[in-house]
């Protein structure tokens, strides 16, 4: 069965990158999710008027992998303890969070954060909401690094390869 859920980590092109690789990830898709604005352009979200955070939309086969195991890789690529700012990259646009549209995945998602929430002295700044809308990025966006291998990424070549040869567990 296909899920999905939506993820925001900062700068969308190294997110979608990373979780893009992760077995069991059917597709991933930039944009701009929970804001307060109708068809925002990147321009618009990059104020920070538009209250939107970069987000990827991630649909995944639950027969290849679990969102226990999705929200565990997602972790790995934040510093969830940071408050919008991932990187160099500062703003509310920047902010973490996990958006889903199941409230059945609810579950799930609050005993992965209570057990990230345990690593760290300091409270965690990822948002838990359902979501309110999204909106796809624009063209060049999608798929940022693959099309531009050398562009800004604050994630490392490293977590990308993790992600690529992590085993996937189910839920």
């Amino acid at each position: 069965m296909l899920k999905d859920i939506y993820l925001a980590g900062g700068c969308f092109w190294g997110a979608e990158h990373f979780l893009k690789k992760i077995k069991g990830v059917v597709s991933t898709e930039t944009g701009y999710a929970n804001g307060n604005t109708d068809n925002p352009t990147y321009e618009q979200v990059y104020t920070d008027l538009t209250g939107y955070a970069e987000t990827v939309h991630v649909r995944y086969d639950t027969a290849v992998v679990g969102l226990r195991f999705l929200l565990r890789m997602y972790f790995m690529a934040i510093d969830p303890t940071s408050l919008n700012k991932q990187g160099e990259d500062r703003g509310t646009r920047y902010r973490t969070g996990i958006y889903y549209t199941s409230d059945a995945d609810r579950p799930i998602i609050d005993q992965v954060v209570a057990a990230e929430a345990a690593k760290h002295a300091q409270p965690l700044c990822v948002e838990v909401l359902p979501l309110k809308n999204f909106h796809r990025a624009e063209d060049y966006h999608q798929a940022y690094l693959d099309n531009n291998p050398t562009g800004y990424c604050h994630l490392s070549v490293g977590l990308f390869k993790a992600a690529e040869l992590a085993q996937p567990e189910m839920d």
